[in-house]
């Protein structure tokens, strides 16, 4: 399968991630177990986040798949 991780980095230093495997956002550090709270309960939120795996993730394995698969 595929799996999308969107992480969010300030200062170097990853802060919050959102996991499409879990799907839910997972916090790091003081900042980060904050915004994953509020942001876990927006579902337009890690609804938009899931959409991520299938507009991006999903069809860009095909291309590249595709593209594999033709010089074989």
């Amino acid at each position: 399968g595929i799996e999308l991780i969107d992480s969010y980095v300030f200062s170097k230093a990853e802060y919050i991630r959102f996991n499409s495997t879990v799907g839910r956002f997972v916090g790091y550090t003081e900042h980060g177990l904050k915004n994953a709270e509020a942001w876990n309960s927006d579902a337009g939120l890690l609804g938009q986040e899931q959409g991520e795996l299938e507009r991006v993730c999903k069809h860009n394995a095909d291309l590249h798949c595709s593209a594999i698969l033709d010089k074989t």
